[in-house]
C-alpha cells in the first residue's frame, strides 16, 4: 500500500477517533465534573502504524490480521478510568 495512502486512513482514523470521543456523553460529562472540580484536562489518544516487511504468503496475512487484538489494563489503569467514569466491559 502507497505511504499516501497510509496517510490517508491514519488520517481518517484520528478524525474518526475524534468525532467518536466529542460525542460521547459519558466522555464529556466526566471532563465536565473534573473542570467543574478546578481541573483542566487533557486526553491524549495515540495510533501508529509501523511498516514492517512480511515474507508470509498473503493467505496468512489475512488470517493474521482477523486475530482479536486484547489490551493488558493494570488494576491502576481500571482505578483511573472508573475514576473518568470509563466503564470496563469484561471480555467474554
Amino acid at each position: 500500500m502507497p505511504e499516501s495512502e497510509i496517510r490517508n486512513l491514519v488520517r481518517r482514523l484520528g478524525a474518526s477517533i475524534d468525532e467518536t470521543l466529542s460525542e460521547s456523553p459519558k466522555i464529556n460529562e466526566s471532563i465536565r465534573i473534573i473542570r467543574a472540580a478546578g481541573y483542566e484536562v487533557f486526553l491524549s489518544v495515540e495510533a501508529r502504524v509501523e511498516a514492517r516487511p512480511d515474507a508470509r504468503p498473503a493467505a496468512a496475512q489475512e488470517a493474521r490480521e482477523r486475530e482479536r487484538v486484547h489490551l493488558r489494563i493494570t488494576e491502576e489503569d481500571a482505578k483511573f478510568l472508573k475514576s473518568l467514569k470509563i466503564a470496563i466491559d469484561d471480555p467474554a
